[in-house]
């Protein structure tokens, strides 16, 4: 894969490029696999990124995801819209209409978005909107702004992304179990793994799960979530040993709510950038039989992203 740059525009300081050289995973995927959560960046030449961003990327491209899907043996994409582009979704889009088919789309919108334009990204393979409420990435956007969204997008058959940190779970819970939709969080709401699996704060999470059959589960993200350092410390290919405990729990608790993906290339990443083939390692240390990784990777994803294919 090609080296990453910043199409003119000048990246964060300290940022992280993506790997350009990952390994071939030893894991092989069933027939069918979906990464359901990874990103487009730009590149910034040909779409600018949004003034308002709290962060500069290096590029991403369309030809590099897809290089990258097939080096993994993945057969299809879930792209979710990357916070440095706003609510302007033409690479998504871009991507999505480029795919063939094997790529979906989950969008940014504002209130303004008109009922052509939510037409125009479905017909592209937009499938859902993102909420972001991680505030060191996005400013706050009223929360009846949002149930407004929700509500135009749920005849579609879209759902709602939701990104959030644990710690603030308990304040948004009520604005959570209104959203009139499907409901996908992402990485497991963003545990933090040096508190107990059976602490309250995992466990207030999971009573999310178990109480709302609307609410899917990205077990995404050992990377982002781990305490344990890179895996190029240890030269393990088993790495991030310290989040396997909650993303299985989460996989065997939910297994036909669960979905997993790359997250490349893994934004605002400040210690180390992952080797792609060792977090496809990962998945089987989570779901452990072929039943619950057939699941995961196949199932589920198509169930929610292509059900018009049968969910396959």
């Amino acid at each position: 894969m090609s080296k990453p740059t910043s199409g003119g525009f000048e990246k964060t300081p300290g940022w992280l490029d993506w790997y350009t050289g990952p390994s071939k995973p030893q894991f092989q995927l069933p027939p069918n696999a979906v990464d359901a959560h990874c990103h487009v960046f730009g590149p910034g030449a040909e779409f600018p990124y949004a003034p308002e961003r709290k962060y500069t990327p290096c590029d991403a491209s369309k030809q590099q995801l897809f290089a990258l899907r097939d080096h993994l043996g993945f057969t299809k994409n879930v792209i979710v819209q990357a916070t440095c582009h706003g609510a302007d979704n033409r690479a998504l889009v871009d991507a999505l209409k480029s795919s063939n088919g094997k790529a979906k789309g989950v969008a940014t919108v504002k209130r303004g978005v008109t009922d052509s334009e939510l037409q125009e990204m479905h017909a592209a393979g937009v499938r859902g909107v993102r909420f972001n409420f991680v505030k060191r990435l996005v400013d706050f956007t009223p929360k009846d702004e949002l149930l407004e969204i929700a509500g135009r997008i749920a005849p579609l058959g879209w759902h709602v992304v939701i990104y959030f940190e644990a710690v603030d779970l308990p304040e948004l819970w009520d604005f959570f179990t209104a959203l009139p939709t499907t409901v996908v969080v992402d990485h497991m709401g963003r545990p933090d793994v040096s508190k107990p699996i059976d602490g309250p704060e995992f466990e207030l999470f999971l009573k999310f799960m178990r109480e709302h059959e609307n609410v899917w589960c990205k077990a995404t993200c050992p990377e982002r979530l781990s305490l344990a350092g890179p895996p190029a410390l240890n030269g393990e290919r088993n790495a991030y040993r310290d989040v396997v405990p909650f993303a299985r729990k989460v996989v065997e608790s939910f297994p036909d709510r669960v979905i997993w993906g790359t997250d490349w290339p893994h934004p605002n990443l400040k210690n180390h950038m992952p080797d792609d083939g060792l977090l496809v390692d990962f998945i089987p240390h989570i779901a452990t039989t072929r039943e619950l990784q057939q699941k995961l990777l196949v199932d589920n994803p198509n169930r929610l992203y292509w059900p018009q294919e049968g969910g396959a």
